[in-house]
């Protein structure tokens, strides 16, 4: 990582930059690719050195891409609070296509998106969550006994594949849970596989990677297809989002078709799984290197589940130590490094200008670690969220890893809620030990987990009672 200074950005200072300025451009890069060998070798490192050489607010270049790094908090409130006709997100994220399918996502209009978003709500409901909150823990119980009394397992592999059965189950239905082991989640993990650098760039170029992507996109809504055509054929209705989507309705009374209720549902399962699996497997990796605060942790967990009657909802709303060391590795690895959004009409931001055109970033993965915002910014330190330092709570947009503004993500709770409920099971039942040195960060992929492989040695600990 790059060493930062205690500089605050002087961008809008005493002395403002006069109107319609151009935003400062980072060192270096060559001529027609410009920054793209470093960004594809370390993007966080990169855009870290732009902020320590020109501050809040600096522009580089990506082959024939002008890119604008918007950073801390000040910056991200302007970014966020900027009307969409004019910070677009939807020129931006015509990656997703391939995966979500047409007529859904980032394909449609802002007016029909809102609309399908619509639909999520009762996926989000109080009542929703009580239900989802016994359904992680049952699936976590049984991932726990199904590791026996010890062994090795790869972090990043497992938390990929409990999540799926986690999410599936939870946002989808019980019967394509039922599938995960014979098709869906190999299908799923090559549509997962499909979210990557070149990707973004050049969706639709004919690569091996894409291709596959392809491939399980067809799998997927097949797979949907039939559980819904069986659905019809028996009557069956069974409590889950697969369900509302097939009553659901838009607004001139049009029913949802099959591929779009395919789009929407993997929407949804990419929202509430594919980050969530990388955010729990650098939460324990964190936790590994905190064994006193792992221990505060347990000790919370003793305290709540001695007099919890139930293991759901409401006793992991009482796991703050836990939920800190989850927002904590929010913070110290955002799974999404970038959020990217197009310049439909010029942006005048402290003077600066910021033509159309050009691409505008935050980065969670820089913003989350500068010193003015975060003290002791490389450290992993999860009572940082305690009160009174709160020091999440200085400024609404000072942590932005599950985005913000109108394009945040709704799913962020149940994510949240899905990685307590995880790691209250297996830190419950097992050690866990990491033999090798921290695992570096792997940037070839869109959202960002560790390099793989990345084993762990468990062990069952001593039975509490709590979980057994």
């Amino acid at each position: 990582m790059v060493q930062r200074s205690d500089r605050v950005s002087t961008v809008g200072s005493e002395n403002p930059s006069p109107p319609d300025r151009s935003v400062p451009e980072m060192a270096g890069g060559w001529p027609l690719i410009g920054h793209l060998p470093e960004f594809l070798k370390d993007p966080v490192s990169m855009l870290e050195q732009g902020w320590q050489e020109q501050g809040e607010l600096f522009q580089f270049r990506i082959g024939p891409r002008k890119f604008v790094l918007f950073s801390g908090p000040e910056a991200h409130d302007f970014y966020f609070r900027t009307p969409e006709d004019q910070l677009n997100a939807k020129a931006v994220y015509q990656f997703t296509v391939p995966i979500f399918g047409r007529g859904v996502a980032y394909d449609i209009s802002p007016e029909l998106m809102a609309e399908q978003l619509g639909f999520l709500y009762p996926a989000l409901r109080e009542s929703a969550m009580r239900r989802f909150a016994r359904i992680m823990f049952a699936e976590t119980r049984r991932f726990a006994d199904a590791l026996g009394e010890s062994g090795e397992i790869d972090l990043p592999h497992a938390m990929n594949e409990l999540t799926v059965k986690i999410a599936s189950r939870c946002l989808i239905g019980e019967e394509v849970r039922a599938q995960v082991d014979t098709g869906f989640a190999e299908a799923y993990h090559d549509l997962q596989n499909g979210i990557n650098t070149l990707g973004f760039f050049l969706p639709r170029l004919p690569t091996p990677a894409h291709r596959t992507r392809d491939r399980a996109r067809q799998k997927v809504a097949e797979i949907f297809s039939r559980v819904m055509a069986e659905r019809r054929r028996t009557g069956a209705q069974p409590d889950d989002f697969m369900q509302t989507l097939m009553h659901a309705r838009y607004k001139d009374g049009r029913a949802l078709s099959d591929d779009e209720i395919t789009g929407i549902l993997l929407t949804v399962l990419f929202a509430g799984q594919h980050t969530s699996a990388v955010l729990a497997t650098w939460t324990l990796l964190e936790l590994l290197q905190a064994p006193a605060y792992l221990e505060r942790i347990r000790a919370e967990m003793q305290e709540v589940y001695r007099e919890s009657t139930e293991a759901g909802f409401a006793s992991l709303k009482q796991q703050v130590a836990l939920e800190h060391a989850v927002r904590e590795g929010e913070r110290m690895h955002p799974p999404l490094i970038m959020l990217i959004r197009k310049v439909l009409k010029p942006l005048q931001y402290k003077g600066y200008s910021v033509p159309e055109g050009t691409l505008a970033v935050v980065s969670p993965a820089v913003s989350h670690r500068l010193p003015h915002v975060f003290a002791d910014p490389e450290r992993f330190a999860p009572e940082r969220f305690d009160a009174p330092a709160s020091e999440d709570k200085q400024h609404h947009f000072a942590l932005i890893g599950f985005g913000g503004g109108k394009h945040r993500c709704m799913g962020k709770h149940f994510a949240v809620m899905q990685l307590k409920a995880i790691w209250t099971v297996l830190l419950d039942r097992f050690d866990f030990h990491l033999d090798s040195e921290f695992p570096a960060p792997n940037y070839g992929s869109w959202v960002t987990g560790p390099v793989e492989p990345c084993r762990l040695r468990y062990r069952r600990r001593p039975s509490t009672g709590l979980f057994q």
